[in-house]
């Protein structure tokens, strides 16, 4: 067998079912033969994402592939991997390269070496023998330890060179994982049950473990409250009455509180990283710190406690620990839980006008609230994107199961929320898959709607047209905004989508949100992708603190 048929040969072998691509390459014609379906983009960042949020949603247990043309595929994608990278997602890239002969001959692009700085790891196939090797590798990187892209050039020459059947010995790699030392999860016990008002800072790391159930158990055991990240949002379930919500550029009244006076943060598989779309940590509290991320530990803040592992397997440690040096969980905080349900009450009070406004223009607020009571929430996965959008959907939609809610932040390219919604609707075909975007990030990736028509992937964009930038402060830009008006957009992008083959409806009234949104999702189960336009005011209040 040729190289790319050794490599669609263990793609098949590891599971993958699609694998997207702009064309063309020479894996794709491979990939074909071998039963795996060719997912056609029409920008290959779009098509990242993708693959990106197929991984979130299967928790890398089916991987998302990834391949690039060469040169200006390889380059195109680049923004994608990014994102990918800031946002830990264990994705395959498989770019085409250049012959072994043109490495390093300006202009050839060589991918190995640019992407190395936006993955975990970046090779090339440098020989067609070393294919099962390397692919092991890949799949071992990206089912151990922080997750990241992880990326392998297939050389020209490589792709079509010929691999002798008795070399083809590839058997997928277990998942590797660890637990922290015993003496830190001691250490870690001891503060937990000493700490007055500890508080339970749970991030994406939790979702990658499947560690919600052992979650949930320690903090009812420490009867300690429980916040996530951005990107951990819906690793603790909402409804609980010990849930905060998430923290993030905007958050809930519940987080702010809780965080300003706890003595103590236990962060779960999280970073601790400081980022504008980080919850920051306030000064002073005593920090215990579990990941997987070795690099993570202290590295922009001290950290008295760092626990080093899998968030299942340390979590059930430190459970273990808690009842051999406590003997029995704290009882029932009956108060706390009632104070943060008071809390989140006037908190949601005084969001209410906004949320049930009966404005035209529509209040963005107005339709995020009735898309939320509109759905099955049991049975939905929603992402954001970046800017306002986010700010309108994460305080307030309530995440109930794990890997509902497609939080994300770390970086923020305009278009992803399109792609992760795509790739959910792959990973999780009986359920509704939405995406909430503004009218800037649709101008972005839009015509990946086509994508969605042609491909039969029936996802719902709702688009929050207000055809205006509101998420950027007017102080940034005084002048250019008062003789230049950059903040103004246009464009009907509900007839955009309709050109391209969606279902799509233009919403202006407030009494048309929940019906059209029905409409919508019937839409969804007939099998069509959806576009609802919602034409909106400019809301610039956020719930921050």
């Amino acid at each position: 067998m040729d190289g790319v048929t050794a490599i669609a040969n263990i793609l098949r072998m590891e599971g993958v079912e699609f694998i997207g691509c702009v064309p063309y390459q020479p894996l794709l014609e491979a990939a074909a033969i071998a039963g795996i379906r060719p997912i056609i983009f029409r920008q290959e960042g779009t098509g990242i994402h993708m693959v990106d949020g197929y991984s979130r949603v299967t928790n890398g247990k089916r991987t998302g592939v990834f391949m690039m043309q060469n040169g200006p595929g390889a380059e195109n994608g680049f923004g994608g991997v990014a994102q990918a990278y800031s946002e830990s997602v264990p994705i395959l890239l498989l770019p085409a390269g250049m012959a072994r002969e043109k490495r390093g001959v300006h202009p050839n692009f060589y991918p190995t070496r640019s992407y190395e700085t936006i993955t975990k790891w970046s090779d090339e196939m440098n020989m067609v023998e070393r294919i099962p090797d390397l692919m092991r590798r890949a799949f071992t990187k990206l089912r151990s330890g922080r997750p990241g892209p992880v990326l392998l050039e297939i050389p020209a020459d490589v792709a079509a060179a010929e691999l002798p059947e008795e070399l083809f010995n590839y058997e997928p790699p277990r998942v590797v994982r660890q637990q922290a030392d015993p003496a830190d999860v001691s250490r870690a016990a001891k503060a937990l049950l000493a700490a007055g008002d500890p508080i339970i800072h749970a991030g994406q790391g939790v979702l990658y473990a499947e560690a919600t159930p052992e979650l949930i158990e320690i903090a009812e055991f420490l009867q300690a409250p429980v916040m996530t990240s951005l990107s951990g949002k819906s690793a603790f379930p909402e409804t609980h009455p010990l849930a905060l919500g998430a923290g993030g550029p905007s958050t809930t009244g519940m987080v702010n509180k809780y965080l300003k006076g706890a003595d103590l943060v236990f962060g779960v598989g999280c970073s601790f990283t400081k980022t504008n779309f980080a919850q920051p940590m306030p000064q002073g509290k005593t920090m215990i710190h579990m990941t997987n991320d070795e690099d993570a530990i202290g590295r922009e803040g001290k950290c008295e406690y760092p626990l080093l592992g899998d968030a299942k397997l340390v979590l059930r440690q430190v459970l273990d620990e808690l009842k051999s040096q406590a003997g029995a969980a704290r009882p029932n905080n009956q108060a706390l839980q009632d104070d943060i349900a008071a809390v989140k009450k006037d908190w949601l009070a005084q969001w209410m006008p906004k949320l049930t406004s009966d404005e035209v223009p529509l209040n963005p607020y107005r339709v995020v609230w009735d898309l939320m009571h509109t759905v099955d929430l049991d049975n939905t996965i929603i992402t954001h994107e970046s800017g306002s959008a986010r700010e309108y959907l994460t305080p307030f939609w309530e995440a109930r199961a794990p890997r509902s809610f497609i939080g994300w932040g770390k970086s923020t390219q305009l278009g992803y929320s399109l792609g992760l919604a795509m790739g959910a609707k792959l990973a999780e075909p009986e359920k509704l898959c939405i995406n909430v975007m503004g009218d800037l990030a649709f101008s972005t990736v839009g015509l990946d709607v086509e994508t969605a028509v042609r491909c039969k992937i029936p996802t719902m964009t709702i688009i929050i047209n207000n055809a205006y930038m509101s998420i950027y402060d007017n102080s940034r830009f005084p002048v250019a905004l008062e003789k230049y008006n950059v903040k103004t957009l246009s464009g009907e992008f509900s007839e955009v989508a309709k050109a391209m083959g969606a279902y799509t409806e233009k919403i202006t009234n407030p009494t048309d949100i929940i019906p059209a949104i029905k409409r919508g999702i019937a839409e969804t189960e007939a099998g069509n992708a959806v576009v609802l336009e919602f034409i909106t005011k400019d809301e610039g209040q956020y719930s921050k603190f």
